[in-house]
């Protein structure tokens, strides 16, 4: 024992005999190695590179157009990147991005846009004409209806405007080339107050889909592009897979994509650096819910949404009460971009960096973008969360300046996408799902009708089978709809010619026949008409969905009565 206090008296004099400034160097060092690892520092890695940066890896497929004619002629995609040394880390950049960038100082033109439901957008322009030209009255500020200058469509991230600085650095760029820019504001957002009951969430795409038809049929000789960041691009990813070849967007941008929903919500709440993301999300969440406090405090719980302390909390209380969704996990599974970038049909760059400290790189989907012939992803080691500062000021995005050569290099080729022409195809203001949020469609008479592309396909594939093989088949069962729905007209006729000899009680159980086949009957004629009338679809073949449908079940009925009363008739005449 005796020896154990002379060795630790031993340690404790030599520790003594140690200068204080010596101690406080080694502090220093553990906190900047502890630092280091927090922040996820990569300074001395690129002095290690000699500042060289770190090199864009791109995905595509083999046989890719899209890459061979548009993306192998952008430089900044087949360089390096190199992030500004003072916000050498993903966390740096994130933050300067959300506190102190700078960004271009110019004046947007609103436009207010109200959608079906009521609800009402922002559109913030910025034309090319209002960068060539000073403010002294010589520009109107419009866009001629005949206009081919194309339109870039921002679509912000969550809780984003057209005020972020990311967004006015894309706008002011795009703006400068010349080209005609326009920020959809998501609901509630950019100072507008919600006006329906429902709110945008990360898988609502009607906003954009009204707000591409719209810009599409006002200005049908400009072609139309788009760009979406953060939970923007999720939501413009997730459009573009769900129109496919309908869409009359020609190209676009995604800009660090959550893709997988459920694994970004897993990945923010893993470590404690993560943890504050989300915490700093929920947080502008339950701003942004304040500020329609009166509209949402009567749809969910708003006690629960103001002590929310995640995203996912919040998504619980509010989003998916809001939009219908069963529960968290479904709503992040049906809202996944990730699983739409396959059915992707126009030319696609997405850039995603691989330490963003929001959007894990374990749900970037490689394979899928790698299999599509329209999509190109450009990964980078670094860069952030939408930030990919450059310069030694940090003045430059890099991303800003990819996007502005992949957008020009796909005007200036034969890959832009062109509408496909539809002539069967039941359009998308019929659709419902899920993932479309709590709004189906209502026919007049209490039916809901939901047509999915899925349905599309069917039609398609039995008209070019069956066209030659049943048309005379389709014929003959139109005219026996058309005339079992006059049956009630004639069948007075009808009994007076063929049935003097039949007893009271069998012309009854006839009449009350043919009204149960009537009654059966009515909706389905009804659909149709109003099908016809708002889509302009082809009579013969609602006719034949209709018939084909309705017609077993009404033969397995009915069917028997028919041929007991009919030949109950012949043996009495």
């Amino acid at each position: 024992m005796a020896t154990a206090e002379s060795v630790g008296e031993l340690l404790l004099r030599a520790a003594a005999l140690v200068p204080p400034a010596h101690y406080a160097v080694a502090a220093l060092v553990l906190a900047s190695a502890f630092l280091y690892r927090f922040l996820e520092l990569h300074v001395l890695g690129d002095l290690l590179r000699g500042f060289r940066g770190g090199r864009v890896a791109l995905t595509f497929h083999p046989d890719s157009h899209v890459y061979r004619r548009v993306a192998s002629k952008c430089r900044s995609l087949h360089g390096r990147y190199l992030a500004t040394p003072w916000l050498a880390s993903p966390h740096l950049q994130t933050l300067f991005l959300g506190f102190g960038a700078r960004s271009p100082s110019f004046t947007y033109r609103r436009q207010l846009y109200t959608v079906r439901d009521g609800g009402t957008i922002a559109l913030d322009w910025l034309l090319a004409s209002d960068c060539e030209v000073p403010e002294d009255g010589s520009s109107d500020g419009t866009v001629p209806d005949d206009d081919s200058t194309p339109i870039v469509i921002v679509v912000p991230g969550l809780t984003s405007d057209s005020t972020a600085a990311y967004v006015k650095h894309l706008v002011f760029s795009m703006a400068s080339e010349g080209w005609n820019v326009v920020v959809g504001n998501h609901r509630g957002l950019g100072g507008i107050s919600i006006t329906s009951d429902c709110f945008y969430n990360g898988g609502w795409t009607e906003d954009i889909r009204e707000v591409v038809n719209y810009l599409h049929q006002k200005y049908p000789e400009a072609p139309l592009f788009a760009v979406g960041a953060s939970l923007g691009a999720n939501i413009l990813v997730k459009y573009l897979g769900e129109e496919g070849e309908n869409t009359p967007v020609a190209g676009a941008a995604s800009i660090c994509s959550p893709w997988d929903l459920l694994v970004t919500s897993r990945f923010i709440s893993r470590t404690l650096v993560q943890r504050c993301y989300d915490k700093a999300l929920a947080i502008g969440l339950k701003g942004y819910a304040k500020l329609h406090q009166p509209v949402l405090a009567r749809l969910a719980n708003w006690e629960a949404i103001t002590t929310s302390r995640s995203t996912r909390e919040f998504d619980h209380h509010a989003t998916c009460v809001v939009a219908k969704y069963e529960t968290v996990d479904t709503f992040y599974r049906k809202c996944s971009s990730v699983n739409y970038i396959g059915t992707v049909s126009v030319p696609l760059l997405c850039i995603s960096a691989l330490d963003d400290p929001l959007c894990t790189r374990e749900a970037i989907p490689w394979d899928e973008c790698k299999a599509n012939k329209n999509v190109v992803l450009a990964t980078t080691p670094n860069g952030g969360h939408v930030a990919f500062f450059q310069g030694i000021t940090a003045g430059r995005l890099w991303w800003v300046k990819s996007v502005s050569e992949f957008l020009t290099a796909l005007h200036d080729s034969p890959c832009m996408h062109q509408q496909k022409t539809q002539e069967h195809v039941v359009q998308s203001s019929l659709e419902s799902s899920i993932d479309k949020g709590p709004y189906v469609n209502l026919l007049e008479d209490g039916m809901v009708a939901a047509v999915t592309n899925e349905d599309t396909n069917i039609h398609d594939s039995l008209v070019n089978k069956s066209e030659t093989e049943h048309s005379n088949r389709v014929t003959k069962m139109l005219q026996d709809d058309c005339h079992s729905a006059i049956t009630n007209t004639s069948s007075s006729e009808y009994n007076t010619t063929h049935s003097q000899s039949c007893v009271r009680s069998q012309e009854q159980r006839e009449e009350l026949s043919t009204d149960k086949i009537q009654d059966a009957i009515a909706p389905v004629k009804k659909s149709m008409n109003q099908l016809i009338r708002s889509q302009g679809r082809s009579l013969w073949w609602l006719a034949y969905i209709a018939v084909v449908t309705s017609w077993p079940l009404l033969s397995i009925l009915y069917g028997k009565k028919f041929r007991n009363s009919l030949l109950a008739k012949w043996l009495r005449s």
